[in-house]
């Protein structure tokens, strides 16, 4: 297999300390690509490789040795000309956080040098004895000891691992976990590049309890491409495309993703104060165009990318100080700003950089601890559990401060870690979680725009944007602007968005190119790429492919009747704000859902429908 792969997927053991090459039936990359899709493929055929064995699925442990981890690559990636695919996906059998399956994706460097590599993506399963790192640099792959570096930040790791493995003219990038992984918490993410985050879900926790550290990647290999005189032409359309566009264009370049806060704010759809309402008068005090005023150095774009979209900042004063921090972007903006009632940007910014610094994902550690500052607003939580911490809204030092709780696992920072499902829960108020499947919402408050909500109920991983971020035509106007108030027709673009989000996550190239991209485009991307004659219908395919093989896994995980949202959003009307008197009311969107799906009025993906995608397992 070539054209858009280097055809390798490395194989790692930690049990037994094996490594080895991966024999996968070219015809899964013909169905899945790579990236999300054939991470997704992966853990089926371990899945039933553990029922083989009699292994109670639903009963597996997410820190248990049998479950998988797989970090991958797609035939966009580290080519050059397609469209800003310098990004990779992470995939686990069972989330920590959420015990669904689990689901990453991050950007920066890192998948295109593990590409460069030779590789395509990395298979670990297992358990080490002691900590190991693995290094793949020009094809080789080697476990190394990682007992010095355990205990590291993710700072200090990358710093350590590219001084010892420097190769001069070589580019290097190390992906790994701090603390929180290590100490295997829920809430943990996996680093790459400093400052890049396979965030959700909790797959820093499954790296962790492998006894793996790092996996540093570098290389010089090329990709090949099918037809380069072809693809050269359709990448100038597609680059052309970007530019002209108004997002990817210029918003993005300009104000980063935090451009968003003024944009959702002003429709009244921004959550405040863990979501009691939707609008903040201040909110300009913590937007894209402050950050971009006060704080940012310059852009900071992922390997292969013209939208830049990415932030270097620094706090030039004040208890925050710092001299150099990547981000935050716009959901971290809004769960340790807006959620938290914190209106101080350095605050933001120094919460987000320890996020980088420990591995934490930012949107749970904000939402955890907005979630627990209403707890204690509400008398909950008894002081004494949370003594000498500020959980007041608003306050920037006690959010910094619970960050740093959480990134060293002490104190009332050990029951943050744990997620705001579980400390809401703990206390006697799950309802004060604002999460789905176990998964913290973002910045977008269903009451305010209706399809986002069937989004968020229907996400395979839980709480999650970008599984279907219909904010595109529902807010900024794209591919055409919708009435974010009505509920007709919102299934089936949900259902559209959730199944094209599937592709473009296993291409691997970032979803910001959908706001001028379309399908037409993909398709003749990967058919020049590939050589494989993949049409617009076969990317949405594709995607639909994807999407109900992992809702097949997740009723082997026992995740069904889950597709709901918290009681606030479907019952207490917004106070205030432009979306004042809205609720969300799933009612009118999911059984037409359910019915486009083909699936049952439960969730599950009939036999027909398995039989039309082509999914004989």
């Amino acid at each position: 297999m070539a054209n858009g792969f280097m055809g390798k997927f490395a194989t790692v053991n930690l049990s037994k300390g094996i490594i080895g090459i991966a024999d996968i039936d070219e015809n899964y990359f013909k169905k899945f690509l790579g990236g999300k899709g054939i991470g997704t493929r992966l853990i089926w055929d371990h899945l039933k490789k553990l029922e083989a064995k009699g292994i109670n699925i639903a009963e597996l442990d997410a820190l248990s040795p049998d479950n998988l981890l797989v970090f991958a690559t797609g035939p966009g990636t580290a080519v050059t000309g397609f469209p800003c695919s310098g990004r990779h996906h992470v995939m686990t059998l069972k989330a920590p956080l959420t015990g669904s399956i689990g689901s990453a994706n991050s950007g920066g460097s890192w998948g295109a040098y593990l590409k460069m590599a030779g590789y395509d993506g990395i298979i670990v399963e297992g358990k080490a004895e002691t900590p190991k790192y693995l290094v793949v640099i020009n094809g080789e792959l080697k476990l190394e000891d990682a007992s010095e570096l355990w205990g590291k930040n993710a700072f200090e790791t990358d710093a350590l691992l590219k001084e010892k493995h420097n190769i001069e003219g070589l580019n290097l990038s190390v992906s790994c976990i701090a603390q929180p992984g290590e100490n295997l918490l829920p809430t943990a993410c996996i680093i790459n590049d400093e400052h890049r985050a396979a965030g959700r879900t909790g797959v820093g926790a499954v790296m962790g309890s492998k006894n793996l550290k790092a996996i540093i990647v570098g290389g010089e290999a090329k990709v090949e491409i099918a037809k380069p005189e072809a693809f050269k032409e359709i990448s100038k359309r597609c680059y052309a495309s970007l530019k002209e566009n108004g997002v990817t264009g210029t918003g993005l370049p300009t104000y980063g993703t935090a451009v968003l806060v003024n944009i959702i704010n002003n429709i009244g759809a921004l959550p405040f104060n863990n979501w009691q309402s939707a609008y903040n008068e201040k909110a300009d005090m913590i937007s894209g165009e402050t950050l971009a005023k006060d704080y940012l150095i310059k852009n900071m774009p992922c390997w292969g990318c013209t939208i830049s979209c990415g932030r270097v900042v620094s706090v030039k004063e004040g208890p925050f100080k710092l001299d150099y921090s990547e981000g935050p972007e716009y959901e971290s903006i809004w769960a340790f700003g807006n959620s938290c009632g914190v209106m101080d940007l350095a605050a933001i910014i120094m919460a987000n950089h320890l996020c980088n610094k420990y591995g934490l994902d930012t949107i749970t550690a904000g939402s955890t601890i907005a979630c627990a500052m209403e707890l204690a607003e509400k008398g909950y939580i008894p002081a004494e559990d949370y003594a000498g911490l500020d959980l007041k809204f608003g306050s920037g030092a006690g959010l910094v401060e619970s960050v740093k709780l959480m990134g060293l696992n002490s104190g009332f920072g050990k029951k943050l870690a744990l997620g705001s499902r579980k400390l809401a829960t703990m206390y006697g108020h799950p309802e004060l979680s604002m999460s789905m499947k176990g998964l913290e919402a973002p910045a977008y408050d269903p009451r305010g725009v209706k399809g986002i909500g069937l989004n968020y109920a229907t996400s395979n991983r839980g709480g999650c944007h970008v599984t279907g971020y219909t904010i595109a035509p529902e807010v900024v106007g794209l591919p055409e602007q919708l009435d974010r108030l009505s509920y007709e027709g919102k299934a089936l673009w949900v259902k559209i968005f959730q199944d094209f989000t599937s592709t473009v996550n296993s291409v691997v190239n970032c979803l910001f190119t959908t706001f001028a991209l379309g399908a037409a485009d993909f398709g003749d991307l990967l058919t020049t790429t590939t050589g494989w004659d993949i049409k617009d219908s076969d990317v949405l395919l594709i995607g639909e492919r994807i999407y109900n093989l992992e809702r097949l896994i997740m009723g082997k995980l026992g995740i069904k009747n889950q597709d709901t949202l918290p009681k606030r959003l479907l019952e207490v009307p917004l106070p205030d704000g432009p979306s004042k008197g809205e609720i969300e009311d799933l009612g009118k969107m999911l059984p037409e859902y359910y019915k486009l799906r083909g699936w049952t009025s439960e969730g599950i993906p009939t036999p027909e429908k398995l039989l039309e995608l082509e999914l004989s397992l």
